[in-house]
């Protein structure tokens, strides 16, 4: 499937993925981050069943916080 991920055209093998699935293959290991999927904002509790699906646009954000 074809997705737009930070913007940038990706490929992914099969038909759908969940968003915890996304951040392991594309190793975003950070503990404070901002998912978005067509817009809309997943909360941290539905990674494991919010499913991307081919043409969605996914946004991944890094918080860093500090002074």
């Amino acid at each position: 499937m074809n997705i737009i991920l930070n913007n940038t055209p990706e490929t992914i093998d099969g038909k759908e993925i969940s968003i915890a699935q996304l951040l392991i293959l594309k190793n975003f290991i950070f503990k404070m981050l901002v998912i978005k999927v067509n817009e809309q904002i997943v909360k941290k509790q539905d990674y494991e069943t919010t499913i991307v699906k081919d043409g969605d646009n996914v946004v991944v954000l890094h918080l860093v916080s500090g002074g």
